[in-house]
This record gives structure tokens, C-alpha cells and sequence, in this order.
């Protein structure tokens, strides 16, 4: 006989008694509302669980009891006790946060346990960021919703994607998702008022999918008609066309369609009777709340506009006021911004201030279509990329290394698992002659490093209580003495003689290449690394160099200026001079992945300096502070594990504040002015490796 649920009350005691510790004690009655309704087997099953991960960490037993109705949902019994395991596995090996976020990610379990491939968005959110800014011009966030749709300021995307059998494919959808949306606000699609137009159909659903499915047609046309290189990469995701769209193709892909043709084309999809086929690329449209946004918008620019116009002369030669009236529209041959003022056609000035020209340009995307100019391909054919690790908004997918390292978060006192994406990359070569330039500028100064260093090499060592040598060990002949006289036997290693210094070190320095670096900072660090390396050729030891930036932790870029099996030749020269300012310093992350290339190196000593102009820093405001700090101090006495000694030279005038804690009390050097950069750097190394 089967047993009768348990009803709300009594699922409120139960739980009452195993979540008592529970800071959301408060919700067990509304939680007990939503248990009731499941069979009494899978409310045991929910209060023994609940009981067993809340004796670990309670808020672990009150989500997973929260969340239990739509595990059943998706699971079965003996997938539902799989789910909770994982959950507490995550617990033990990385702590609270990734425990809660593995039982809140139930469709990516039962995917990953189907053996389906997964991505994350956050996994790819900054590049594909990045990726939509250069495309659009203007501010369109990437942001996590249930499905993928646009509001013409914002892109939507799923949390994760499991429709391919591999996360390349997946990250690729996750970029012709984003590129078919941002055609949408460019290329014109509520540009008319589609709520009207759908006014007359009834199954108001089924006419925006249809429209959603033609609109995607239309605009990959646009897309592959002048950037064909990502059409290309998108007709790789989206295959072929379903046949039922073989007519609309025809139509909706000459240069000059537009919406209006998408809609045109409607009547007949919708009185078939069939259904939208379903493209998982396409995405949905939500035109009402586009089109409120798009007005607003258009409202915003033009006043931002107008209010620029009104303060400047040139207008007609007369100022503006609340008096005259102005409107924004395209000009007659679509190649930019007509502005009337009281009906008369006038020219934007030239002197706008950039408020104003981003609020005209914008308006130029929402009142017409882009110039053709504005978008011109690299040339006929197929994009082929020279530099698949070079810099840039491209994908994951688009690079040939994605290593993944651990962060120390101080607030939980344990490792963020693969935590941190890191890309390699070689830098651009600079502009020509600036190492030669520098050379000659400062050719005394570099002539008396190379002098300093030679001297280094060549110094012997003398090493005493020898059995033989060319000299007496005075010391341990007094020693030899003292032990005769007290009725010792004497060692008989009473001489010294002098050994060539033999030096077995490999050097790696690495590089602040943040954007808090640009102007004389970089200027100094640049002519820096060119002394060092004309001193260090003197000394012939293994060294590299390498920058470091990025954005946030999933986008972390190491730059190679030069390996350690690389020459200090005319390649390496015209690095240096590419080395440039780039984003922010999440210098944890680097230091890891420069340890593990120094590790490698055959030397008996193995050195890390950093050249840096402030404290680790990052997008966002968690790396800031303590944060970064504790996860830089945890990297480097990673570093000292493996045997590598490391220094920071840093020209942040508050860097004593924290670098004591960061790096020990005799590992850093704060230098007042940027200018001393250069010969210090050179005499830090000296003194070091000596």
C-alpha cells in the first residue's frame, strides 16, 4: 500500500528539524508549500538528503530542497541522488560557491551525465562582448536570459548551450546567436512598428516565430554581403536552409530587402497552417519591448544631439533654443545624418563634442541602415588568419591555447578550480628603429651595463679547505694547528684555489602591460628591457620576457616578446617596441602560468622578476584590493615551492603598503620616478644573479 504524502504542516516540523541551523529558516513554511505536491517516496528522499547536506553546511540542505521539485522533474530516482552527490562533492574539493552553483545548474548535469558537451556563457561573455562592440560601434551588453533575443541595447543569450557534441561547436553558436542579433538592431529589424503589423493575426506566437525564422534569413544575406568571413564561420553552425524556405531565400536575400519583406512574406508561412521550423541560431523576437527601447532611445540621442547643437555656431549662423525646431533623419543618399532645423536642412558641425558624435551615430544605426563604407571586408574570398593566437575580441575558439589555472579566493581559504583562462600570444612587431634609436641614445649608459655584467661573468670563486691548490686556506690552517696542539688529528685540506664561476640560472621577466602603463611607463619599461638585454647577452644566461594583461578571468593574455630558446635578434628587437598598454592586471594567473614555463627550464636557478606600476587589479571590483593581493602572494609562494626566487621592481609610490605582505620584506623594490626604471632594472638583476 502506498504510503499518503506528507501535508504541509507536517513537512514543516520535519524540516524544521533538520534545517534548524539555517539562516532561511524563515521560508519553510513557503518551502513546505512547494514539497507537498511531490509522492511521499520522493518527499523522504528530499528529507534525507536535505538532512545529510545540512550537517555539511546548511544552506547546502535548504537549497536542495528548494530546487528538489524541478530536479524530479528532470531526473530519476537513482539521477536525483547522483545530482546531490555532486553537489557535496563540489563542497569538499572547492568550497560553498561552487557547491551552490552545481546544484543550481541542474539542465547542465543531466547534460553532462547524458555525456552531452556544455558550455557556460560566462565561460565566453567577455569575448563575445568584446566581438558584439566591434561590430556594433555603440553599447550592447551581453547578458544571461532564458532564450536568445535582443532589446536593441541589450543582447540575451542562454546560461549554457549542449547542442553540440563539442564546446568548440557550442561557443560557435554562441557567436552566430550574438552576430544574427546584432544584425537585428543594425540592419533594420524594428525599424517599423512590428506589434502593428501582427495586429491582424491571431496566433500571435506562431507569426513571430516565423518572422524571427525569415528575419534570420534575411540577415545573414546582409551579414555574408560584407563580412563574409563570418558568414562563413555561421553557415558552418546553422547547415543548410530547411527546404520550406527555399522560396523566401530567393526573396528575403536581395541587397535591397528589409523587414517590411520579412513581413510581407508572412501571410503565406502563416495561412499554411505549418509551424516555424526550429532554428536553434535564430533566436526569438520580443518587438514590443524593442521597440519602447528604441524609441527611448532615439529620444535620448536626439536631445543629446540637440543640446550639443544649441551651444555651438554654424547652425545657419544662429544658435539654437527651445524656439527652433530640429529633427534627426537620414539623408537622401543613406550615407549619413540629415539634421533640419524649422524645416531647412543644415550640416552637423565638425567641432561636436564625442557625446554628441556617439548620440549621431547611434541615431544613424536606429533612423536608417549603415553606409556601406561603414563595414568594408578585408577582400574577395574566404578570411583566412594569419595569427590564430593574436590579439583581439575573438572567440576562445578562434585561439590555439586556452590553458586553465586555479585562483586563491581568500574569502573561502580555498582554491576556484580552472578558474582562469590564459591565452599566449606573441606581440606585434612596433614600429621600426625605435631599439636602434634607443640604442644610440643611451649608448654610454648600455656600454657601462654591458661592462658591469662582463665583470660578473667573469669573477672566479675561491674555495677553501681543499686538499691542494695554489694557495694556503689561512683558516683552515689555524684549524689544522688548534686540532694538532689538543691531540687531534689535523685535516690535511689546509689550501684554496680559485674555480671558474660557472653560471646555471634562467631569468623570466614579466611584464606589466596594463592600461595604467600607457605614456611613460611603458616608454621606460620598453627602454628598460632593451639595456637588460644588451647586459644580459654579455652574461650568456637563459632569460625571457613576457607581458601580461587582460579582462577579467576569462580573458587573461600572456604576450611573448621572448622565449628562452629565442635570439635577441632583429624579431625580438621590434617586439620590445610593439610592447604597448592593453587592459588590466590580474597578476595572480600570470605569474602561474610564467612559473610553469620557468619550472621547465634545465638551470640550477631559476629567477621571476615582475615590472609593474600598481597593485594586481581587474574588470569589476572582486580582484580589487584583498582579493588580488592574497591570490598574487598565493602564486608566488607557488613559485617558491618550485624552487623559483622572485623580485618585483614597481613604480607604485603606495606599493609599500602592500608589497611587504605580497611579495616578503626583501623581494621588492619601489622605485619614486619612472626614469630610474631603466638602470635600475639592470643593477637589481646584477645584484640578484650574482
Amino acid at each position: 500500500m502506498t504510503e499518503r504524502k506528507l501535508f504541509e504542516h507536517e513537512l514543516e516540523e520535519r524540516l524544521d528539524a533538520v534545517l534548524f541551523a539555517s539562516p532561511s529558516h524563515r521560508s519553510i513554511t513557503r518551502l513546505a508549500t512547494t514539497l507537498e505536491s511531490l509522492p511521499r517516496v520522493q518527499q523522504e528522499k528530499v528529507l534525507h538528503w536535505a538532512g545529510v547536506a545540512a550537517k555539511t553546511y546548511a544552506e547546502i540542505g535548504y537549497l536542495l530542497a528548494t530546487l528538489a521539485p524541478k530536479a524530479f522533474e528532470l531526473l530519476d530516482d537513482e539521477g536525483f541522488d547522483a545530482w546531490v552527490l555532486s553537489g557535496l562533492d563540489a563542497y569538499d574539493r572547492f568550497g560553498l560557491r561552487p557547491a551552490m552553483d552545481q546544484l543550481r545548474n541542474i539542465e547542465l548535469f543531466c547534460a553532462e551525465r547524458a555525456g552531452t558537451a556544455v558550455t557556460r556563457l560566462a565561460d565566453v561573455e567577455m569575448r563575445l562582448a568584446r566581438f558584439v562592440q566591434g561590430l556594433s560601434g555603440r553599447p550592447l551588453a551581453v547578458r544571461a536570459g532564458q532564450h536568445a533575443w535582443t532589446d536593441t541595447e541589450n543582447i540575451f543569450l542562454p546560461e549554457l548551450v549542449a547542442v553540440h557534441t563539442s564546446a568548440g561547436g557550442n561557443r560557435r553558436l554562441y557567436k552566430t546567436m550574438a552576430a544574427l542579433l546584432w544584425a537585428q538592431t543594425r540592419y533594420g529589424t524594428f525599424s517599423v512598428d512590428i506589434e502593428a503589423r501582427l495586429g491582424e493575426w491571431a496566433d500571435r506566437e506562431r507569426a513571430l516565430g516565423w518572422l524571427a525564422v525569415l528575419e534570420a534569413v534575411r540577415l545573414d544575406a546582409r551579414i555574408a554581403a560584407e563580412l563574409p568571413g563570418l558568414a562563413a564561420e555561421m553557415a558552418e553552425v546553422r547547415g543548410p536552409w530547411p527546404e520550406e524556405l527555399s522560396a523566401a531565400i530567393a526573396h528575403l536575400t536581395r541587397p535591397e530587402a528589409t523587414v517590411s519583406d520579412s513581413l510581407d512574406l508572412l501571410a503565406g508561412f502563416l495561412s499554411g497552417g505549418g509551424v516555424p521550423p526550429r532554428l536553434t541560431f535564430a533566436g526569438t523576437l520580443d518587438p514590443a519591448a524593442a521597440w519602447r527601447v528604441r524609441a527611448e532611445r532615439i529620444q535620448r540621442d536626439t536631445e543629446t544631439l540637440r543640446k550639443a547643437l544649441a551651444t555651438l555656431k554654424g547652425m545657419g549662423g544662429k544658435r539654437l533654443s527651445g524656439e527652433h525646431a530640429v529633427s534627426m533623419a537620414m539623408a537622401n543618399d543613406g550615407a549619413g545624418m540629415e539634421v533640419r532645423v524649422d524645416g531647412e536642412a543644415v550640416a552637423l558641425p565638425p567641432n561636436l563634442p564625442p557625446e554628441a558624435q556617439a548620440a549621431a551615430q547611434s541615431l544613424i544605426q536606429d533612423l536608417g541602415e549603415v553606409p556601406p563604407e561603414a563595414l568594408t571586408p578585408a577582400g574577395h574570398g574566404q578570411w583566412t588568419p594569419t595569427d590564430k593566437t593574436g590579439p583581439g575580441p575573438e572567440l576562445a575558439s578562434d585561439r590555439d591555447a586556452d590553458h586553465r589555472y586555479d585562483e586563491w579566493d581568500y574569502h573561502r581559504g580555498a582554491y576556484r578550480r580552472h578558474w582562469c583562462h590564459v591565452y599566449e600570444m606573441a606581440v606585434k612587431p612596433g614600429e621600426p628603429g625605435y631599439v636602434t634609436e634607443v640604442a644610440q641614445r643611451h649608448g654610454p649608459l648600455i656600454r657601462q651595463i654591458r661592462k658591469r655584467f662582463e665583470l660578473v661573468r667573469g669573477e672566479d670563486r675561491m674555495l677553501g679547505r681543499q686538499p691542494d691548490g695554489e694557495e694556503v686556506d689561512v683558516d683552515a690552517l689555524v684549524d689544522a694547528l688548534a686540532d694538532r696542539r689538543g691531540g687531534a688529528e689535523p685535516s690535511e685540506r689546509v689550501f684554496s684555489r680559485r674555480v671558474r664561476n660557472e653560471r646555471s640560472l634562467a631569468a623570466l621577466f614579466m611584464v606589466d602591460m596594463s592600461g595604467s602603463t600607457k605614456g611613460w611607463v611603458n616608454d621606460a619599461e620598453r627602454e628598460a628591457l632593451i639595456m637588460l638585454c644588451e647586459g644580459i647577452e654579455a652574461l650568456g644566461d637563459r632569460y625571457a620576457i613576457y607581458g601580461f594583461s587582460g579582462w577579467t578571468r576569462t580573458r587573461c593574455d600572456i604576450y611573448r616578446v621572448k622565449g628562452f630558446d629565442d635570439a635577441y635578434d632583429a624579431a625580438v628587437r621590434s617586439r620590445i617596441a610593439g610592447i604597448e598598454a592593453r587592459d588590466y592586471t590580474r597578476m595572480g594567473v600570470a605569474i602561474r602560468h610564467l612559473t610553469k614555463l620557468l619550472a621547465a627550464q634545465p638551470t640550477r636557478h631559476r629567477l621571476l622578476v615582475t615590472l609593474s606600476d600598481g597593485r594586481p587589479d581587474d574588470f569589476g571590483d572582486e580582484y580589487r584590493g584583498t582579493y588580488g593581493i592574497e591570490d598574487t602572494r598565493h602564486a608566488l609562494l607557488e613559485a617558491r615551492e618550485q624552487g623559483i626566487r622572485s623580485y618585483c621592481v614597481t613604480i607604485d609610490r603606495q606599493g609599500a603598503d602592500y608589497l611587504r605582505h605580497m611579495v616578503g620584506p626583501a623581494s621588492y623594490t619601489v622605485l619614486d620616478q619612472v626614469h630610474k626604471l631603466p638602470l635600475k632594472l639592470a643593477d637589481i638583476y646584477r645584484r640578484l644573479t650574482r
